[in-house]
């Protein structure tokens, strides 16, 4: 079954509409995909992930208890199937009610393998323990540090989310570097295994500075870009509304191909001080020379803007501040800006020098900002 078919499916499930072959269909699959590993490598939305998430649970603790009997006849797969749908839809409005409007949205939280989400405290300093109480690293303050001895021995992934106005470190299990922009998350192997490729799953913004192995390429999947080295610092910025994803090499050399492509016959080289971008539309890559500093100027909480299209540089002050920003003045929308921005600049002294430079009006409400005509 393709991600596609599967997804379909789902949406089926949620809204009532699967007949009994595509639930148990749909079940089967879940079923099996519990040792098999079949959707490791796609790239989902979270409520997705939810969905599959609980029907992988459920399926997997009805195959692991004993059938009881009622009224001395066995629970077939069928029925079992049809308990599983009902504790599936129970559980996924209590889940994603609890998960999406109970959290604050300003929280940064980690989902261990088994699906369980842990808030992080910024500034605690803590020990982390997968589900059988194994420790296999620590927190410290904003970043988080994996044991490269950890006991596991297949593949078991951690995502990390982080909320608009916020950043957070990573150092993997191999001794990559990740430094996570607000706005983004990341889905990785809580261990990469021996003679095989270290693969992770980014939405949104990173800088990497990865640990070269020749014998194991390190990949990273944006959606539809993938991105492949063995050893380099780079920035990429793959956010899922914007139109163009961007990869600036630092040092080093990355190879750029989609996601469906092999990347020895199509990737694109690219080299230290370029940039690459890759047309989400158009399926187009292009590459220019450039500043990497103004690339990576956001890991020192500074905001520097070239050749911006003005929609693009609020989704950013959106994200950099945690605020929500809507534009009334519709005709600017696609007309590019250049701007720098100090160090922990306040969002006031911001809009005040749009409008001092480019005369545009705008007015504050609370954590709501309204550009004006």
């Amino acid at each position: 079954m393709t991600k596609k078919e599967f997804i379909s499916l789902l949406d089926k499930h949620a809204n009532g509409f699967c007949s009994e072959e595509e639930e148990e269909l749909l079940l089967e699959f879940c079923n099996e995909a519990q040792g098999k590993n079949k959707m490791d490598s796609w790239n989902l939305l979270e409520t997705e992930q939810t969905r599959i998430r609980l029907l992988k649970n459920i399926t997997n603790a009805l195959k692991l208890s004993d059938i009881k009997s009622i009224n001395n006849k066995k629970i077939y797969w069928k029925q079992l199937g049809a308990i599983a749908a009902t504790f599936i839809s129970l559980i996924a409005i209590v889940y994603l009610f609890q998960k999406n409007d109970r959290l604050p949205n300003n929280t940064i939280t980690l989902e261990l393998e088994d699906g369980s989400l842990k808030v992080l405290d910024e500034h605690a300093t803590t020990e982390l323990f997968d589900e059988q109480g194994k420790l296999f690293g620590k927190q410290k303050k904003r970043e988080l540090v994996y044991y490269p001895a950890n006991s596991k021995s297949e593949l078991a992934y951690n995502t990390l989310t982080v909320p608009n106005g916020k950043t957070f470190d990573i150092l993997l299990s191999d001794s990559t570097s990740v430094h996570l922009n607000a706005g983004s998350s990341l889905k990785y192997p809580v261990k990469f295994l021996r003679g095989e490729e270290r693969k992770i799953f980014l939405s949104g913004e990173a800088f990497l500075n990865v640990k070269k192995d020749s014998l194991r390429p390190f990949i990273v999947n944006a959606d539809e870009l993938n991105i492949r080295v063995l050893g380099t610092q780079f920035n990429i910025n793959a956010y899922p509304e914007d139109e163009v994803a961007e990869v600036v090499l630092i040092e080093g050399s990355v190879s750029l191909y989609q996601h469906e492509e092999n990347f020895l016959e199509k990737g694109t080289l690219l080299a230290p001080g370029h940039k690459a971008s890759f047309n989400k539309k158009h399926r187009e890559f292009s590459k220019e020379k450039v500043l990497p500093d103004l690339y990576t100027s956001w890991m020192q909480n500074e905001l520097v803007f070239r050749k911006m299209t003005f929609e693009n540089i609020l989704r950013k002050l959106e994200r950099h501040y945690n605020v929500k920003i809507s534009n009334d003045n519709l005709s600017i929308s696609k007309e590019k800006f250049n701007a720098n921005l100090g160090k922990n600049t306040p969002i006031e002294a911001v809009l005040q020098d749009l409008k001092t430079t480019y005369n545009i009006n705008y007015t504050i409400n609370g954590n709501q900002i309204n550009i004006t005509e």
